[in-house]
């Protein structure tokens, strides 16, 4: 059985920063493609970022690009998002996901995990 579990939300000033990890059993992590989507009140969820099992490239959205990165530890099945520079608008409930083949633009993935709540204060 897959299981994603996202840590590391919480509450920050803007201007803070944050990691958040996902940690993945019940799969063959170093042959998934893992990404990060979000999730804000009252809004569809929406593409953060994503890291590229076979090439190492990485994806992200326009909104994050130079304050967000993503990375992965093979050997601890996990996954990271590092958000820096963070504003309330970045505020959300984020959610890890894998799959074998999806990577930007599209944007299916087989396997999510339960979300981490981010709150960016002002």
């Amino acid at each position: 059985q897959v299981q994603l579990v996202e840590s590391g939300g919480g509450l920050v000033q803007a201007g803070g920063s944050l990691r958040l990890s996902c940690a993945a059993s019940g799969l063959t992590f170093s042959r998934y493609h893992m990404a990060w989507f979000r999730q804000a009140p009252g809004k569809e969820r929406e593409f953060v970022a994503a890291l590229s099992w076979r090439s190492g490239d990485t994806y992200y959205a326009d909104s994050v690009k130079g304050r967000f990165t993503i990375s992965r530890d093979n050997g601890k099945d996990t996954v990271y998002l590092q958000m820096n520079s963070l504003v309330p608008e970045d505020t959300a409930v984020y959610y890890c996901a894998a799959d074998r083949r999806s990577l930007p633009p599209t944007y299916e993935y087989d396997f999510w995990g339960q979300g981490t709540q981010v709150t960016v204060s002002s």
